[in-house]
């Protein structure tokens, strides 16, 4: 219970009554190629199989009722809960203290293989009792294919099947000591007493023809290696500075969120968990797909830690992409495929009874100009990091840059995917002129730089347009889209992207405005532009990140770790972040654990340590002047 004694000091404690999770009450576990969200209450209240963006079986957080679920917790209520993650890895334990009988722990992880594509998928669950007597129950209550489908269920000496209409199987072995029985409304259930000292294996598995008995899943043995991979990972960590935990939960957060078999990473683990401060849903959308963006940040944020065969696969999974498709899209699905027709499922109520809750993503179809930036930027790092540019791959990365120079004129949807008509985005033009410069750094190996000389004059032209028309005289500053008068958080890009210095006029007035006009309370909002749907969203936790990082680079560095350990508290219990806050309450918003979150985390944390190396090698320097005789 060591881990329990320190991190106490550091999360909540939890009192679980009859109400269910909310977003940010919840951990994630995962195998490389799915996830489970994982209540305080003990409850699987997320979890497709068998991959990321498969129809759900459990999923309670979209509908209490009629969304299934997989609970193990203590019988009597209420009772205290205490979440932590084992050291550096993504094993999760939930400790129950139950008033007047005990305490019990869970122990919740997905077996790791070695395996490139994992030939079965499991949730081991460990329930153990460290002192005193507690009843558990373990309700077994799975709905298929979104909860439109309520398995028939066998009972059999090892446990129980789920049997699908489609012919899925879904396999729950337990212990001999807890004997389940079948329930009316559907679903299986066992209650039993656990003793200090004694513990009790539930083991779920997907498509397994039938449970076996305890003993051959070798769970203790899948506990160790699954330990051993995740620490084994962890120590390849290679960032020292301040926030080093905080960093390292991101970086495994993300790797939880990456897709084994291809390299993919998914945008969050969950579809329609919803962004509206109003309680509606017209914030809702499914994230369970791969974005271009996301994954060239990933590229930049796993090689500043020292992950660079990481970063490489993530940037191998859109070189293949690329490809297979013969053109660069905005985003696939972890395969590389068509993301799904954007639909309405009816038969959910919606976290909070927010509805729509939407499968597929119709922004799959609108023009983002951002992408040929996004990935000729994540190239030249793969290069500056060992990557090997083949010449197949440079006629794509050629055909990118001439396309960003032949629509640099268009207006498009831009990053932030509105429902409203293109405009022309001053972040677009920005990637664009991201893309022409990149190219132009790669180019030298594979041609004469007379051969681009058009992309060198191109690339000066885009800088003086944008300029011009995104910079807005009468206020001083740069502005979201061509002759607006509203800024944008994207405008903190400039100085990251090395389109301007940081210590350039324009660029700080631009960065005291955002702050001045996007902030509120402690958060920063993305715009206040109307965007084409309805309802008010919350602060947005990568505009935060890259406020910190703006800060850090103009030499604000003070200002910097203010706003960053603002965001960090943004983060749940277990340090893991949703797409945005509530400014007034600080409380998770959107779909959850947010990859682009944990990536705007990672490099506002290694921007602001190497500002604070910088400082403190100027004082140094200042020091040893002052001391040298005149």
């Amino acid at each position: 219970m060591d881990l329990y004694t320190a991190a106490e000091r550091i999360s909540r404690t939890f009192l679980i009554g009859d109400e269910p999770p909310a977003i940010g009450m919840h951990g994630i576990i995962g195998d490389g190629e799915t996830c489970a969200l994982i209540g305080v209450d003990g409850a699987v209240d997320w979890l497709c199989m068998p991959r990321f963006d498969s129809p759900s079986i459990f999923a309670s957080l979209l509908d209490p009722q009629s969304g299934g679920t997989f609970r193990i917790a203590p019988v009597q209520r209420p009772f205290e809960s205490l979440q932590a993650y084992d050291t550096d890895t993504n094993v999760l334990q939930t400790l129950f203290r139950v008033p007047g009988q005990g305490s019990v722990t869970l122990t919740d992880f997905m077996p790791w293989s070695d395996d490139q594509r994992s030939s079965f998928h499991e949730v081991h669950r460990l329930i153990s009792c460290p002192e005193g007597e507690v009843e558990v129950e373990i309700i077994f209550d799975p709905r298929f294919n979104y909860g439109t489908d309520t398995p028939k269920i066998r009972l059999c000496p090892e446990g129980a099947i789920a049997y699908g209409s489609q012919g899925e199987h879904l396999c729950l072995a337990v212990e001999k000591k807890c004997k389940l029985e079948t329930k009316p409304s559907g679903g299986a259930s066992a209650r039993f007493k656990l003793s200090a000292g004694q513990h009790a294996w539930v083991i779920l598995s997907w498509d397994a023809p039938f449970p076996e008995p305890i003993y051959a899943y070798r769970p203790f043995e899948h506990m160790r290696a699954t330990r051993r991979f995740w620490r084994s990972w962890a120590a390849l960590l290679k960032f020292d500075g301040p926030w080093r935990h905080e960093v390292l939960r991101s970086a495994l957060t993300l790797k939880l969120l990456q897709y084994r078999p291809t390299g993919a990473m998914v945008a969050a683990a969950t579809t329609s968990l919803p962004a509206c401060l109003s309680g509606d849903g017209s914030r809702n959308w499914d994230y369970r797909y791969s974005w271009t963006r996301d994954g060239s940040m990933a590229v930049a944020a796993n090689n500043l830690i020292g992950y660079r065969r990481d970063a490489h696969r993530f940037f191998h999974f859109m070189r293949n992409t690329i490809n297979q498709r013969g053109q660069l899209d905005l985003m696939v699905t972890v395969d590389g495929q068509d993301i799904p027709e954007e639909i309405e499922l009816s038969q959910f109520s919606g976290h909070g009874g927010s509805q729509p809750v939407r499968i597929g993503n119709a922004a799959s179809d609108q023009l983002q100009l951002d992408i040929d930036g996004a990935v000729l930027d994540a190239a030249l790092m793969y290069e500056q990091s060992g990557g090997i540019i083949t010449l197949r791959l440079w006629r794509h990365l050629r055909n990118l840059v001439e396309h960003a120079i032949k629509h640099r004129g268009d207006p498009d949807h831009g990053i932030w995917e509105p429902r409203s008509k293109p405009t022309h985005n001053v972040h677009s033009k920005l990637m664009a002129w991201v893309a022409i410069d990149r190219g132009l750094q790669i180019s030298p190996v594979f041609g004469s730089p007379s051969t681009f000389a058009s992309w060198s004059q191109a690339r000066d032209e885009l800088h003086e347009e944008i300029l011009r028309r995104g910079y807005n005289e009468e206020q001083g500053t740069f502005v979201g889209q061509y002759e607006g008068s509203e800024v944008d958080a994207t405008l903190l890009l400039f100085p990251h992207y090395g389109f301007l210095p940081a210590s350039d006029p324009r660029v700080q007035r631009t960065l005291d405005r955002i702050q001045a006009e996007l902030q509120e309370g402690r958060f920063l909002h993305r715009y206040h532009t109307h965007d084409g749907v309805d309802g008010k969203e919350g602060a947005f936790a990568l505009c935060g990140f890259w406020l910190a990082e703006a800060l850090a680079l103009s030499g604000q560095v003070d200002r910097a770790i203010e706003v960053f350990q603002t965001h960090l508290g943004a983060a749940n219990h277990l340090g893991l972040m949703a797409e945005e806050v509530n400014p007034a309450t600080g409380a998770p918003l959107g779909n959850f654990p947010q990859a682009f979150s944990h990536l705007g985390l990672i490099q506002a944390a290694a921007c602001i340590d190497r500002a604070l190396q910088l400082r403190d090698e100027e004082a140094d320097i200042d020091a040893q002047c002052s001391e040298e005789p005149e």
